[in-house]
């Protein structure tokens, strides 16, 4: 007979079962507390899954002097500037800075240098022509002239001698308006549009001044050959 105050010998199989069920239950604590923050294999189930890297890559930065590297920053697009208060991309000329509007092209010369031109043609041209067909005139009817009693009605028939020096000074005066005109607002249009600026000046100075000139010259050499054909000169 055993001894009624020794403790009973404790079944092998319970203690077993015990431990077996604390580790259990351990381990369903343990999934239950890491479930809700495991991430899903989405990469297995065909889903999105994030870039580990930029698909277009890291962009570098020009090396600085020294062989340092400088942080990569992005330049802004062309023709903006940098926003304020964000330092501009190192080695991109154009970043923070305004971008200078190109100089207006070169226009050519030609207006205004045609338009001098024609403002010496019609002052030197006209005037010239002019200049020989008065002295003509008045050597071919200065005698006639000076014959003729002074205060009376000037008689227009002495003038057929020379009707041709006249058509030949009246083309010469006629000719000389009309291109001096033109010189005139060619010379004009050639400052306002600065295609020959300089010379359309000249050319609007000449065509001003051509109607004077040629009234001198056409009253000079009139008065002239008027002296040699009535022999008041000698």
């Amino acid at each position: 007979m055993s001894d009624p105050t020794e403790p009973a010998p404790a079944a092998p199989n319970q203690g077993a079962s015990a431990n077996e069920g604390a580790s259990a239950t351990h381990e369903q604590g343990d999934e239950r507390n890491v479930a809700p923050h495991a991430a899903p294999d989405s990469a297995s189930h065909g889903g999105w899954a994030a870039p580990s890297a930029p698909p277009f890559g890291v962009p570098a930065a020009p090396n600085q002097p020294g062989g340092a590297t400088a942080t990569a920053r992005f330049a802004p697009p062309a023709g903006y500037a940098a926003p304020a208060g964000y330092p501009a991309a190192a080695g991109y000329p154009g970043a923070g800075a305004q971008y200078a509007t190109g100089a207006p092209a070169t226009r050519g010369r030609a207006l205004g240098t045609v338009a001098l031109v024609l403002a010496l043609l019609a002052t030197v041209g006209a005037s010239l022509l002019a200049a020989i067909a008065s002295f003509n005139i008045g050597l071919g009817t200065g005698r006639q002239i000076a014959m003729g009693a002074l205060g009376t009605d000037f008689d227009w028939s002495i003038l057929t001698p020379v009707r041709d020096w006249v058509l030949m000074g009246e083309i010469a005066f006629w000719a000389g308006t009309v291109i001096g005109i033109w010189a005139l607002v060619q010379g004009i249009v050639a400052i306002a549009t600065r295609r020959g600026r300089g010379a359309g000046i000249a050319a609007v100075v000449i065509a001003a001044v051509g109607p004077v000139i040629f009234g001198a010259v056409v009253q000079g050499f009139l008065t002239t050959g008027f002296a040699a054909g009535s022999g008041i000169g000698g």
